[in-house]
């Protein structure tokens, strides 16, 4: 009997199931949109029975459309976005929406804690910094604004452990992606009730989860699980990763020798080291699923979801894409921008629609718009203003380490040649791309694989499952022609800093 593995990618807008062989071949993909709730600015909140649902039907719907059997899927693995939180009460009972990593109404007890001391106290063990879509200053605010609900609480769960408990019907936390949440001491990958003190936390010690290893088996289907998926009751469910370790395994970083980059909801910029670096500005250091070895990472949420802003506010309304020679609305973009003169044009847009990498209260911006302009300038900016952003992540990356020659590159951006090649100019590294549509559900299906032991390391899955379907290298003259204009992005991200310190908002990191 044929052997797969099921992979589940829980994103921040959307659940994508995908069916892989043991040789990494797409065999099917099944995807299902999930709403954002905004009950308020700043707030962005997930209803989780939703979410559970809207997993059964990826599931089901992935079996529905492939040629493949329940008892032929010999592993499931989850990943999901990390940080926000998925609170639960007793007996797993849902005591409110979830909160999403994108979220900011943590804010102040973010404020505080740099200005208070709390940051320069925690760093030794969290190596990370502190934002407010992370899970230890949510929890701060539910602290000060919501104790009823803290209360209740039982388990303080992370994305993928809701949809793995729903899975199994077993509580349980996974360590790539618990130390990202400041919860962690990273160092040593444990629990720490000092850490926890020193956030006036003291309180969750007895609701976080017992933690396990990305490749441990953490339960099995259950029978009701079974009848309304079409997955064979007692499939083995895996722990599963945070969805930035998943991306990063499934691009075969299995050594210090290459650097991720997605560019999808968020930019994540990373790499794998023997050793956490010690500079306390770096953005996340976390435990990675290989042993020995941790992730580091710059990001914010200045990528791909600022074209799906516009796209969705000025594109999809008109019906632009189908106006303009049939295709998607993606197509659509990508004829746009590969019609313009990178030169023609100096137009920047600072990607900060969702959140910033200069400071909290920086917002977005267009600068040196003109009236001669039209749609495939703009579009053109927004490309090169996300990939600018990318940029600045790597140079902070490389201030640690000297960087590879070659790049990673995953996620939206991914899919668009013209795209890859803005970022290989703009970076001045040549770009491979890997022959999967979902790198997140590869690198859960690969975790899977490892789990119930069809390979027997990271590694050997890797070289089993990766393949690099494109290489796109820099153009020598576009490399000079955006050295330039990344001094322009540079300059409008300051003047934008500027415009935000005027209107009082304080800006400390991210």
């Amino acid at each position: 009997m044929a052997q797969y593995l099921l992979g589940v990618d829980n994103g921040g807008t959307v659940i994508k199931a995908a069916l892989f062989d043991l040789d990494g071949s797409e065999r099917s993909v099944n995807t299902e949109k999930i709403s954002l709730l905004a009950l308020q600015e700043g707030y962005a909140e997930r209803n989780m029975a939703e979410l559970w649902e809207a997993n059964l039907r990826a599931i089901s719907g992935l079996l529905e459309k492939s040629d493949i059997k329940g008892r032929e899927v010999s592993a499931i693995a989850v990943t999901g976005h990390g940080d926000g939180l998925y609170p639960l009460g007793e007996n797993g009972r849902i005591l409110c929406n979830a909160v999403l990593s994108s979220d900011r109404r943590a804010e102040e007890q973010v404020k505080r804690w740099y200005e208070d001391g709390t940051f320069r106290r925690v760093f030794s063990k969290t190596r990370q910094s502190i934002w407010a879509g992370q899970t230890a200053p949510i929890l701060a605010w539910f602290r000060d604004y919501r104790p009823d609900i803290l209360r209740e609480t039982r388990s303080i769960l992370l994305c993928k452990d809701y949809i793995r408990y729903r899975l199994t019907g077993k509580i349980a936390g996974e360590i790539s992606d618990m130390s990202g949440s400041g919860l962690l001491n990273v160092e040593n990958g444990t629990y720490d009730n000092a850490l926890l003190s020193d956030y006036g936390l003291g309180s969750v010690e007895d609701k976080l989860p017992q933690l396990l290893q990305s490749w441990q088996i953490a339960g099995e289907v259950t029978s009701d699980v079974a009848k309304a998926t079409g997955l064979h009751p007692g499939t083995p469910v895996i722990a599963g990763l945070w969805d930035i370790v998943a991306c990063s395994i499934a691009n075969g970083v299995v050594d210090e020798s290459r650097l991720c980059v997605v560019a999808g909801t968020w930019s994540i910029n990373e790499y794998i080291s023997n050793s956490p670096p010690g500079d306390d500005s770096v953005f996340i250091t976390a435990r990675y699923c290989l042993p020995g070895y941790w992730l580091t990472l710059e990001g914010s949420p200045t990528s791909a979801s600022n074209l799906e802003w516009f796209i969705d506010r000025f594109l999809r309304r008109r019906g632009d894409g189908a106006k303009a020679g049939g295709g998607s609305v993606y197509d659509y973009c990508n004829r746009l921008v590969e019609s313009v003169d990178p030169e023609s044009s100096h137009l920047v847009f600072v990607p900060f629609l969702f959140g910033s990498n200069a400071g909290m209260g920086t917002r977005a911006s267009f600068m040196g718009l003109e009236g001669w302009h039209e749609q495939k300038e703009v579009l053109t900016a927004i490309y090169e203003g996300i990939a600018f952003s990318h940029k600045t992540h790597i140079e902070k990356l490389a201030t640690y380490r000297k960087l590879p020659s070659t790049v990673r590159l995953s996620g939206g951006a991914a899919r668009s040649r013209i795209w890859i090649q803005i970022f290989a100019n703009v970076l001045g590294l040549s770009v491979e791309v890997n022959n999967s549509t979902e790198t997140g559900a590869l690198g859960a299906a690969l975790c899977a694989g490892v789990g119930v032991g069809h390979f027997d390391s990271f590694g050997s899955a890797v070289d089993r499952m990766v393949r690099i379907s494109e290489t796109v290298h820099p153009v020598n003259k576009s490399v000079d022609i955006y050295r330039q204009k990344y001094g322009d992005y540079q300059a409008a991200v300051h003047a934008c800093q500027t415009y935000a310190a005027a209107g009082k908002t304080a800006l400390i990191p991210y």
